[in-house]
């Protein structure tokens, strides 16, 4: 909350639904995933969140009737197909808990959500800057409680504040920033990269290799959002322009 403070300035304050929601599905977000990941494996929490992109085809147009072309839902399939690919070796139905993967989907739910009304802020010259500050000033209040049940360590705040800064910070500063050149399935969709890196830095840290699927599940995924972006952005013909902006 401080670093985007720091890079945002000082927040506003909207009388809008769509603000109140992006804030609340942000924190959600944050929050549902976190716990998904003490009660559930790494790799189902990761991938039931990454069920986003189905979410965000349904709110959009549920919400805001945004229409999808078929090219959009193809590549949605196929990326989730991917996800289920990259992460086959990891999942477990029994290593993890019922109440740990529902948390993880609604996480998903609540990505999805976020996706949506954030762009649609932007749209609409809100600021979704200021969503990021009050949605985690709501999760340094509902997760408070907990910080204090334990004594952290000093490296545990030095991991705590890399990732406050880093993963979280500059993550969400990028990402905010995008948001007035993206759709929101491309706001979705094209964040699943990161889950493919694990393995990377896994590899790079530790040795491990990437099983089989995994490395197809990632060649799919790779490969689809690459051609669906290219796809999607290709130069229109002067007869096809409708001059309509991008839901």
């Amino acid at each position: 909350m401080v670093f985007f403070l720091l890079a945002f300035g000082r927040p506003s304050v909207s009388r809008s639904p769509v603000f109140y929601g992006a804030l609340f599905a942000y924190a959600g977000t944050m929050l549902l995933f976190v716990t998904a990941t003490k009660m559930t494996t790494a790799a189902n929490a990761i991938l039931l969140q990454y069920t986003a992109p189905v979410f965000v085809c349904l709110f959009g147009w549920l919400f805001f009737r945004e229409r999808l072309a078929p090219i959009d839902l193809v590549a949605t399939l196929l990326v989730m197909g991917g996800m289920v690919l990259f992460f086959m070796d990891s999942l477990s139905v029994v290593g993890g808990s019922a109440a740990g993967n529902i948390l993880a989907i609604g996480s998903g739910v609540c990505f999805g959500l976020q996706a949506v009304f954030m762009r649609r802020l932007r749209v609409t010259g809100l600021s979704p800057e200021s969503v990021l500050v009050w949605g985690n000033l709501v999760c340094v209040l509902v997760a408070l409680p907990f910080f204090l049940q334990a004594v952290p360590t000093v490296k545990d705040l030095l991991l705590l504040s890399l990732m406050g800064l880093v993963q979280v910070g500059v993550a969400y500063v990028l990402y905010t920033y995008s948001l007035r050149y993206v759709t929101s399935l491309e706001l979705i969709l094209i964040p699943i990269l990161e889950p493919l890196l694990n393995p990377v830095w896994v590899f790079l840290l530790r040795g491990e290799n990437p099983g089989i699927p995994a490395i197809a599940g990632g060649v799919l995924i790779l490969t689809v959002i690459t051609g669906w972006c290219l796809l999607r952005n290709r130069p229109k013909k002067p007869g096809n322009v409708t001059g309509q902006a991008p839901a």
